[in-house]
């Protein structure tokens, strides 16, 4: 048998080799490819715009007002350098508020969570009614931080406030007191509220959490013979880390940023024993008009939740973003 070889007619340098990629792309594929681009970038420009409008741009401003003596009129024009910036941290309320939001975060911590959790395994066991009580315990969260803090100053009033009433019917009256104007018990009560107002959210992650939870892995460990308290520290909680992860960043960062919840029910007092740094801004900013110096407590209150979140990501979120991002391309390349 023989075989014959056609020669190739082409000449030159690239006689015989293969046509390059873009010859070989199907006609279209580039205006496809652009018109997709085009289309992704319209339904991102409306975010993107309000993004830079109502977010990045206020914080920039922020962060130059922050170097001015400025009263919140006009532009600023009387420069100061990092004066606002060193008065911040020599202001004894100020450092009462990071004080203040440390103890808020511990006590979340510590208190709020670990009751979510408890109600949320609770409720995830079968029982009756247990719709009914998911409704009730996240209700709170559904009420707007105004609503909450003026029941709770209707709660927690000096002597004919509710709290007092029932303490004196069970005759407990020594316990009943000024609620949100001692010092003493300022915080306390803050913190209650903060419990019952956002407890409910983080049972429901919790919830989520322990409904993805495989009920083969508990069935076949209560074949094994482990306990309740064993099924749930080495199978349930550790399938829950990821959840509990995301709680906790919530939370801190709730703590940090404060504000509504305060200031309906204390405005920072008495005597600023409640005050937190969103407040302290508040009260620089819209009650005094010093808005240079507010811009700088809201700047440091901006960089504290971006180094913890940050840091937060880097070193405990790690593991849970790995292989979380995802590409454009039809490909996966």
């Amino acid at each position: 048998m023989t075989s014959t070889f056609l020669p190739d007619k082409r000449t030159g340098p690239g006689a015989g080799s293969p046509p390059p990629a873009a010859e070989r792309r199907p006609p279209g594929r580039a205006r496809r490819r652009a018109l997709h681009w085009l289309t992704a970038a319209g339904f991102q420009l409306p975010a993107l715009v309000l993004f830079m409008g109502l977010v990045l741009l206020p914080m920039l401003f922020a962060l130059y007002a922050a170097f001015f003596r400025w009263g919140g009129f006009g532009m600023p024009s009387d420069y100061i350098g990092g004066e606002n910036f060193t008065r911040l941290f020599q202001d004894e309320v100020f450092l009462g508020d990071l004080w203040r939001c440390l103890v808020l975060v511990v006590l979340s911590l510590a208190i709020q969570l670990p009751f979510a959790l408890a109600m949320a395994v609770l409720l995830n066991q079968r029982m009756r009614g247990r719709a009914v009580y998911r409704m009730l315990f996240f209700a709170p969260y559904v009420l707007s931080e105004a609503i909450t803090g003026i029941l709770f100053g209707m709660i927690f009033a000096p002597d004919d406030g509710f709290a007092d009433q029932v303490l004196g019917k069970v005759g407990l009256e020594g316990l009943g007191g000024e609620w949100f104007a001692d010092p003493s018990t300022v915080m306390a009560t803050v913190f209650l509220v903060m419990t019952w107002k956002y407890f409910g959210f983080h049972m429901m992650l919790y919830l989520a959490g322990l409904q993805a939870v495989p009920r083969e892995l508990t069935e076949a460990a209560l074949i094994d013979g482990a306990s309740a308290w064993q099924r749930f520290r080495n199978v349930t909680l550790p399938l829950l880390a990821p959840t509990l992860r995301i709680s906790v960043f919530l939370s801190v960062i709730g703590a940090i940023q404060l504000f509504d919840l305060v200031w309906v029910t204390t405005a920072g007092g008495p005597d600023h024993h409640s005050e937190t740094m969103a407040v302290t801004m508040f009260q620089y900013g819209f009650k005094r008009y010093q808005v240079g110096y507010a811009s700088a407590i809201s700047v440091v209150m901006f960089g504290i939740s971006l180094v913890f979140a940050l840091a937060y990501q880097r070193f405990v979120l790690r593991r849970d973003l790995e292989g979380a991002t995802t590409t454009m391309r039809g490909d996966g390349k």
